[in-house]
């Protein structure tokens, strides 16, 4: 007897060529089975018939630390069919201390962020305080790190001694491209390719870097496009929102912590400064992250205002920053063997409210810009192979049966299940809890925290998937 049988929706599995109405059976957290048509006895049946089926929803980039917005980045994600999660940045101990009271039985894979002045005391931290922090991070339970380099800023060679320092512990490691030297733009992003000299390297958003700030957007999704296809060492994601997050905080003298603020701010033509805020909150461009009670919101104009000073000034904001074309071109650029460019795609979402993977993702495929079976695979098979997660991604036996049931039609979530467990159904969430993706090293203390750890290996080579 199986202990779950899913019926008669359209299933949608690249990595096997199908794309068919079936029946999906599950035992043991395990898919037992596909095929047109099962009838074997199962503890429970269930019918979506005119759904999509497709592995679990995999977001490459996401925020679950309270500091980017509120603790209910796993559930607003797992509302929107996302099974498996990559925070970029964390604070790792944040997130996981919430995860008894907020977890909602989703995978999380966490980044601690390595950046001044939270992790680092400065922009040029040593070697011994760069192996500190990883080693820390690994045992703690973080998959790697990440450098905050469009927000908090590293000086270049420093960024790339991190880079070598973190592959050389096996750690998984990620940057939001930015310096001392170059901020979050395509000429950051050119030099963060040239600082991490051949190394593998998850490079952050490549949306961010095609804004329009140095050339014609355009013109930078083009030299963005091109400096990938020539550097395979870099592994990406983009997201398709047109919001953006970060942080507002002032420092004690008036001038903006984040760099990433600052260029949102001259974009739309205000001061880099605590006045410039003022006036951008108040013109509707910019905009406060806040607790909208189980769940986080965005308001601009007098609200904003009033609980950006509340607050001190220190709230996660957002701006419509990111221009429509280049979110288009970077989801569809191909290299010249059939595979992604950009191998994902992400939101930058969490707790930031922009988990737009289904309700703007799957326009790309109403557009005809991806087939639904290139949705599934930049949305669960390519970042399934990111993050070394061989058993994920895919529908065979044996695979972990992580599924995300959705409406095409709507674009709309009907239903998730991790490990054959129900996460979302009927508008609810079913499950607590979360498991942790983690190193050998961190395995010991998630358990000890009363989580599942899956264990990976960052320093395994990530295999691409060319044309299916």
């Amino acid at each position: 007897m199986y202990d779950l049988v899913l019926k008669s929706a359209r299933v949608v599995d690249p990595l096997n060529g199908v794309d068919a109405v079936m029946d999906v059976a599950v035992e043991n957290g395990l898919i037992a089975a596909v095929a047109e048509s099962i009838n074997e006895p199962a503890r429970e049946v269930i019918d979506f018939s005119g759904l999509v089926l497709q592995p679990g929803i995999i977001d490459s980039h996401v925020h679950l630390g309270t500091m980017w917005g509120s603790p209910y980045g796993p559930r607003m994600l797992a509302m929107n069919g996302v099974t498996t999660c990559l925070d970029m940045a964390g604070p790792l101990d944040d997130i996981l201390d919430n995860v008894p009271q907020y977890g909602v039985g989703i995978n999380m894979a966490i980044l601690q962020f390595a950046s001044p002045p939270f992790t680092f005391k400065t922009n040029a931290p040593s070697k011994a305080e760069m192996v500190e922090l990883i080693d820390k991070s690994l045992e703690d339970g973080a998959l790697g790190v990440k450098l905050l380099g469009g927000h908090y800023p590293l000086k270049p060679d420093v960024s790339s001694l991190l880079i070598r320092t973190a592959l050389e512990k096996r750690a998984y490691v990620a940057w939001h491209a930015g310096t001392s030297e170059h901020g979050s733009n395509i000429e950051g992003m050119l030099e963060a390719v040239e600082m991490a000299d051949g190394c593998p390297l998850h490079l952050a958003h490549i949306n961010a870097y095609c804004r329009g700030a140095i050339k014609p957007e355009l013109e930078e999704t083009a030299i963005a496009i091109a400096e990938l296809k020539a550097h395979p060492n870099i592994f990406c994601e983009s997201y398709i929102s047109p919001k953006n997050g970060t942080r507002l905080t002032c420092s004690e003298d008036g001038t903006i912590q984040s760099k990433v603020t600052g260029n949102c701010l001259r974009h739309f033509g205000f001061s880099e400064d605590r006045e410039g805020v003022r006036k951008a909150l108040l013109a509707r461009k910019a905009f406060v992250v806040y607790d909208a009670g189980g769940y986080s919101d965005l308001c601009t104009g007098p609200e904003a205002l009033a609980r950006w000073e509340a607050a001190g000034s220190d709230v996660g904001g957002s701006f419509n920053i990111n221009p429509p074309l280049p979110r288009i071109q970077l989801a569809q650029a191909r290299r010249d063997d059939g595979s992604f460019v950009v191998d994902a795609i992400s939101t930058d979402g969490g707790c930031i409210p922009r988990n737009v993977i289904l309700s703007q993702g799957l326009s790309l495929v109403k557009l005809d810009v991806l087939t639904l079976s290139e949705f599934v695979q930049k949305t669960s098979l390519n970042p399934a192979r990111m993050l070394r997660l061989t058993n994920k991604g895919h529908l065979s036996v044996g695979a972990d049966a992580d599924i995300t049931v959705y409406d095409l039609a709507t674009q709309t979530p009907v239903a998730s299940f991790v490990a054959g467990q129900k996460v979302l159904f009927a508008g609810r969430m079913m499950s607590k809890g979360a498991t942790v993706i983690c190193t050998e090293r961190g395995q010991k203390a998630i358990e000890a925290r009363g989580m599942r750890a899956v264990v990976v290996d960052p320093g395994l080579p990530v295999e691409r998937i060319a044309a299916l």
